[in-house]
């Protein structure tokens, strides 16, 4: 640990050109928290200009009013233009390229087909509409990817079980030492302590699957006497694919941070809610399965992330297990209690109108009616081009692993191109942002860039998420946001001007 400590300690006064170690530290560390105290200070004026719909910096039309209709402007969100200096160019770029093939191809021409595949009358948010092509578009993309990864995984762990049950057996750890000869050069000192110790306190695999199974059994007996629709086979076919979807997630979360789980809690509402019918439940049936499939693959996805962190942070990866579970197992408790609290102080919770509409809650059932109906209540064409993306999301994977190295790093990823395409690529032009200010720094000081990056990215994320707790004290106060700022076209400009004065 201390060799670790004295490593990091020689790059970042390298960067500096600074004498003494503990001093190249503290300026670190100085350096970050004033980017985590500069970026809290950015929400809050943000906050200023947001009194009421469409107003303040986040709906700012950077790039102008049309463009911003399709979703391309940036929103000053200091968050992602820090996940964007963390996350490789490639992911970012790949962001990029998949809303502009969407938002800035696709949607605008088949927005043109209103009337002919879908019916114009249609409210944008209807998933007979072209809310449909985003949803299962993307949904195909993602999964297109994330099956033909999880099988290349899964090739290559079989191959490697079968190599090691061949071999005389080892108590070795697979990884060279810091005495070997065999040292991969392309990995630093930093990264092989890691993997040592990350390797070293593993998860055993029969807990996996006992505590999988075991948990399996408990929702089977159990959520069929929550839900009388959701039937003991439906749960027990969730359980069957939730790990090749939970792995489709954890991988696109890792790309991205930005986790999908919501979508995957839809394709379970399609297929559930088909499945079992208009006649048995199919609509009820369809949410509880949504809910079964989201804690499913969004803990998953947390999970791993928890396990990035301790392997960053030379933690145990047990301990963070065990931090997860009595997280789980904590809000098993706290998050009914949060829910029967606001039932019970807001006699009007989930109305139309009300102060807490959950408007979401009117979506889902809406995505569970049209589950029951079937494929046949898609919007036209939407299949077709759903089994095109799938199929074309596996070819670029396949290419990507034949050709050489030296080109695949320029081909994107189908897993980043598919976010946009259902939430926009508003997020992609802040990170595409936290790239060209790494990419510039590591012209103008490469040192610097390498050694104090992720603390300038970390006090941008901090600061952003800092504003969290004040803003939600502030809406439960019921306190507003003294100004609204909007952005209008001229020509609305002049009709406002003479309403206003007339």
């Amino acid at each position: 640990m201390s060799e670790t400590i004295a490593k990091q300690s020689t790059i970042a006064n390298n960067a500096f050109n600074i004498k003494n170690p503990s001093l190249g530290w503290i300026i670190g560390f100085l350096f970050a928290v004033s980017f985590t105290g500069l970026f809290s200070v950015v929400p809050l004026r943000k906050w200023f200009f947001t009194a009421g719909n469409d107003c303040g910096f986040v709906d700012f039309p950077t790039f102008g009013l049309k463009a911003f209709d399709n979703k391309f402007y940036f929103d000053f969100s200091a968050t992602y233009v820090g996940v964007g200096m963390i996350c490789p160019y490639l992911v970012n770029i790949s962001l990029l390229i998949g809303g502009i093939i969407s938002w800035g191809i696709m949607w605008p021409l088949i927005e043109n087909k209103k009337g002919d595949w879908y019916s114009a009358g249609l409210p944008p948010g209807s998933l007979q509409g072209l809310q449909g092509y985003k949803v299962f578009i993307a949904i195909a993309l993602i999964l297109g990817d994330g099956l033909y990864n999880f099988f290349k995984v899964l090739s290559q762990t079989g191959s490697g079980l079968i190599h090691q049950f061949r071999q005389p057996s080892s108590n070795e750890l697979p990884i060279a030492d810091r005495f070997s000869k065999t040292t991969n050069p392309n990995s630093s000192y930093d990264e092989e302590r890691r993997t040592q110790l990350f390797l070293k306190d593993q998860i055993p695999t029969w807990f996996a699957v006992i505590g999988y199974v075991s948990i399996a059994v408990v929702s089977i007996i159990t959520l069929p006497l929550i839900f009388d629709q959701l039937r003991w086979y439906y749960v027990f076919v969730l359980y069957i694919f939730a790990p090749v979807l939970a792995f489709c997630n954890s991988y696109g979360t890792g790309l991205t941070d930005w986790s999908l789980a919501s979508t995957y809690g839809k394709l379970a509402i399609f297929t559930v809610g088909a499945w079992a019918g208009a006649t048995h439940g199919g609509v009820l049936a369809g949410l509880a399965a949504c809910g079964v499939m989201m804690n499913i693959v969004s803990t998953a996805s947390d999970l791993t992330q928890d396990f990035k962190t301790g392997y960053l942070t030379l933690a145990s990866p047990r301990s963070m297990f065990i931090s997860q579970f009595i997280g789980t197992a904590m809000g098993c408790v706290i998050s009914p209690c949060v829910f029967w609290l606001f039932y019970k102080a807001f006699a009007d919770l989930g109305q139309h109108g009300s102060e807490y509409p959950a408007p979401y809650a009117l979506v889902y059932r809406n995505m569970s009616i049209l589950g029951v109906k079937g494929f046949s209540a898609l919007p036209k064409k939407c299949l077709v081009l759903c089994y095109v993306f799938f199929a074309a999301a596996i070819v670029i994977n396949i290419f990507r692993d034949v050709i050489s190295k030296k080109w695949s790093r320029f081909i994107p990823l189908p897993m980043a191109m598919a976010i946009p395409f259902y939430i926009g690529p508003y997020f992609a032009i802040d990170m595409c942002l936290g790239s060209l200010i790494l990419f510039i720094w590591q012209k103008i000081n490469k040192a610097k860039a390498d050694a104090y990056g992720p603390a300038v990215a970390s006090g941008l994320i901090c600061g952003d998420g800092i504003w969290t707790l004040p803003s939600s004290v502030l809406a439960l106060a019921g306190v507003k946001p003294p100004i609204c700022m909007k952005f209008l076209s001229r020509g609305t400009n002049v009709r406002v001007d003479k309403f206003l004065t007339g």
